[in-house]
């Protein structure tokens, strides 16, 4: 199995900012390395530029249960998707900020509850074939006793309903199908693949 990349940078002939609001989108005239040695004709992409996030999926290994939450996505909606997607906390990472300080952070803010530990699952691109976004993914330990309700900060706009799952509910989520965004699937896969290692660390 040969998965060298090919030899070189890409040339970049130029790059403008072509659209700035909440977010950025650039755009870049370039061309690239091939196989065969080669280089590929000059081409232009643009890139949105989101910044990066943190994603956390909240788990109580004492009582076995998580936190997951739902709220209203206009992405979700635009793309005809269900607009009330289920998910794991997540928040976009700042400049000068610490990636687990905003996990925990986010997770208090949208579930109402502390994050005591924090188990590192996977870094990831969220679209590389037009973003820069990149999202860190926690397994976030916390206690669910009085866990659930509505949460989420009111001048940014969120109403956001955390729900308790036990371990059964939440793979039957996954079996169904209900999980439509890339976080939250990564999340869930990678506990019930992992879900030994964790109990055995953290059951104690």
């Amino acid at each position: 199995m040969n998965l060298t990349p090919p030899s070189g940078q890409p040339d970049i002939r130029l790059k403008t900012t072509v659209f700035q609001g909440y977010f950025r989108i650039d755009a870049y005239e370039l061309r690239h390395p091939t196989f065969d040695g080669g280089m590929t004709p000059v081409m232009r992409r643009e890139v949105f530029e989101r910044g990066h996030a943190v994603a956390i999926l909240p788990y109580d290994p004492v009582r076995r249960e998580f936190v997951m939450i739902q709220q209203f996505r206009i992405g979700a909606y635009a793309g005809g998707m269900n607009p009330w997607q289920i998910e794991v906390a997540a928040g976009i990472i700042e400049a000068g900020e610490i990636a687990e300080n905003v996990a925990a952070r986010e997770t208090l803010e949208e579930t109402g509850c502390t994050v005591t530990d924090l188990w590192p699952m996977h870094h990831y691109l969220v679209s590389p074939g037009g973003a820069t976004e990149t999202t860190k993914l926690y397994l976030g330990r916390i206690s669910t006793a009085n866990a659930g309700g509505i949460f989420g900060v009111a001048t940014e706009h969120e109403v956001i309903r955390a729900v308790v799952v036990n371990e059964d509910e939440l793979r039957a989520l996954l079996d169904q199908g209900r999980f439509e965004n890339a976080a939250s699937l990564i999340a869930v896969q990678w506990f019930f693949l992992h879900r030994d290692r964790v109990l055995a660390k953290w059951s104690t």
